[in-house]
């Protein structure tokens, strides 16, 4: 069975990760991106099926060939990539900077937590919709259920990273804790929170428990 460089490079860097620093979390950078339901997608890319671009680091997820526009009151940002597989909601995830330009003040929240969003409006060349889900993603760490129990959390537990660069050392609080059965671990920044600590492909962070009272 042949094994990708992609899937090398993360056995590689888990092995790193594992041995030199138990509590060592790799940083992956999420840019903007689309979710969409099956009957939302359907209606942007009619007759057409989810085409896999590149798989993503998380078991079953996948960046599409197709992109989209999304359009807010102010302005609108072209091709931005659509995601799979399909969900039972609509979402579009953007960077706080990017707010400003669309003219909409999207909420920091998990993913699926829509109640409250603002609508924005997506538009292809086949058609354009508008969903309610616009949020700036909350800074969080994918991983398995053992890693969870290697670190003592359980999802939804909030802990402390120091991001480890060589030019900017940040440290992030407020972060969720996300293990799961088929989650690999990864932390995720959005590209602001990302650029402002200098965050490149190979910068990890250590994670820090929060102090028992």
């Amino acid at each position: 069975m042949e094994i990708s460089e992609d899937k090398i490079r993360q056995l590689i860097r888990q092995v790193i990760t594992e041995q030199s620093d138990p509590y060592r979390v790799p940083i992956g950078v999420s840019n903007h991106h689309i979710h969409l339901s099956q009957e939302d997608f359907d209606k942007l890319y009619p007759g057409q099926k989810m085409k896999i671009k590149k798989q993503l680091k998380q078991p079953g997820e996948f960046a599409t060939e197709q992109t989209a526009n999304i359009i807010g009151p102010a302005g609108k940002i072209e091709h931005v990539r659509v995601l799979g597989p399909v969900r039972s909601h609509s979402q579009v995830e953007i960077a706080r900077s990017e707010c400003f330009g669309l003219g909409i003040d999207a909420p920091i929240r998990l993913s699926g937590h829509l109640d409250g969003t603002p609508s924005i409006k997506i538009q292809t060349p086949d058609a354009e919709i508008s969903v309610q889900g616009v949020i700036v993603a909350k800074r969080h760490i994918h991983m398995s259920l053992e890693d969870g129990k290697r670190f003592g959390v359980k999802m939804g537990d909030v802990v402390s990273v120091q991001i480890e660069s060589q030019d900017r050392r940040t440290t992030y609080d407020d972060v969720v804790c996300r293990p799961r059965k088929d989650f690999v671990l990864e932390m995720h920044l959005d590209t602001d929170e990302a650029s402002a600590a200098n965050v490149r492909d190979d910068t990890f962070g250590h994670i820090i428990l929060p102090k028992e009272n």
